[in-house]
């Protein structure tokens, strides 16, 4: 870790050399007006970063909120670490990178600004995710997860299978004339989580281990194998968004973002709670992804009252409400889900359901070289055929000697 951590820090080194200009009023706390800018650095799309800024136009004029999007926000970031002449002073982002820059020592923990008792508004594993060694780094806003989605054309409400087996006997009777009856991106390592995590088994735990080698591990991934044998060889993202779009597949598990695009095409989605699998007895059980805000430390320290009248406006329940109706975006927020226009909100509710069982993704720096070796190993399993077992032994030994590397 103190390896990576010193090439993190000698990037930022560099970037504050090379970097001459960056936010506005990112010197100081108040420009010379009595006005504080605020930037916000995020890669997320349109529709949300417009009801952030509606709802923030009330601290105008005193304080003037700047979003600027980032294609490659995560690289941006470890370029220019805290330098108050290169970064932003917040970000919103997934809560997965947290650890890599906590331990830049470039974030400053929610709790310098918020008191820790304000957020037991937040459900708990929001904040599970947002927690890093103890220190609460994120002030969540929405979450997602996985969803089991279904093309009412092909599978009727009354046939949407409650379990995996009955799942796997929806697929052999209608996996035929080029049309399957459930796909996936079976070897993709954030998808495969889910039956990973339903049967015990883990990728990378909570102390940075890699549990590929892990009896349950393996067992999952087994399991999963006959599942595999009646999807398409080809199950990148493109192509599993065609075949259910195009209607060639019947049921998916994707992310809510696929609901408004099959909508738009004029198909009649149904989303239902995620298959319990018959050999554990626990649902699908996907990994869950939290967005929120992120503070750095110049920020906090230079700008703290300006970050707390930010932070306080996007604490409001009605901001959760709106991005929900604007993105299908699942507030983090449980006073939210007392609100009628939460709770009839199909897909919302959908992944509130889901999240009970869901995972956050690990946020620890190790993390990082997980996603390569996990999909390496799917990929050998599902695609090549190689022996689970003996595949999970090497990945298990890849993935130890990687992480032994970044110390």
């Amino acid at each position: 870790m103190k390896k990576i951590c010193s090439l993190l820090m000698i990037c930022c080194l560099l970037a504050g050399m090379l970097c001459g200009c960056g936010s506005t009023d990112s010197g100081g706390s108040q420009a010379e007006d009595g006005t504080t800018t605020i930037t916000i650095w995020h890669d997320k799309e349109d529709a949300i970063i417009a009801v952030l800024e509606e709802r923030l136009k009330v601290l105008a004029p005193e304080i003037n909120i700047v979003f600027e999007k980032k294609s490659d926000l995560t690289e941006a970031l470890k370029m220019v670490g805290n330098d108050p002449k290169a970064a932003p002073d917040m970000y919103f982002f997934a809560h997965d990178k947290i650890g890599v820059y906590a331990e830049m020592d470039i974030l400053a923990p929610i709790t310098d600004i918020i008191p820790k008792e304000e957020l037991d508004q937040y459900m708990d594993s929001t904040i599970a995710a947002a927690t890093y060694k103890d220190e609460i780094y994120q002030l969540p806003i929405y979450y997602e997860t996985l969803l089991f989605m279904y093309n009412r054309l092909y599978m009727d409400d009354s046939e949407v299978p409650e379990t995996t087996e009955e799942l796997y006997a929806y697929m052999e009777e209608n996996t035929k004339g080029g049309h399957y009856g459930f796909v996936e991106q079976h070897s993709t390592p954030y998808y495969a989580a889910g039956w990973i995590n339903g049967f015990g088994g883990y990728i990378l735990n909570e102390d940075g281990v890699p549990g590929l080698d892990d009896a349950k591990t393996i067992a999952a991934v087994e399991y999963h194998k006959k599942f595999v044998a009646l999807m398409p060889g080809e199950t990148e993202y493109a192509t599993v968004n065609t075949l259910f779009s195009e209607g060639m597949a019947h049921s998916t598990i994707a992310g809510p973002w696929m609901i408004p695009t099959v909508r738009a095409q004029g198909m009649d989605v149904g989303v239902a709670p995620m298959p319990v699998i018959d050999e554990t007895g626990t649902p699908i059980a996907p990994y869950m992804g939290v967005q929120g805000i992120q503070v750095l430390k110049f920020a906090a320290e230079n700008k703290k009252d300006a970050v707390e009248q930010v932070l306080r406006v996007l604490m409001e329940p009605e901001v959760g409400v709106e991005l929900a109706q604007a993105s299908g975006c699942a507030p983090a927020n449980e006073a939210c889900y007392e609100l009628d226009e939460i709770k009839s909100d199909e897909v919302v509710m959908a992944m509130k359901e889901t999240a009970e069982s869901a995972v956050p993704m690990p946020n620890i720096p190790e993390m990082d070289v997980m996603w390569t070796v996990a999909g390496n190993f799917l990929t050998d399993v599902n695609m090549s055929g190689k022996d689970v077992a003996e595949s999970a032994a090497d990945a298990q030994k890849e993935a130890e000697k990687l992480i032994e590397s970044m110390q």
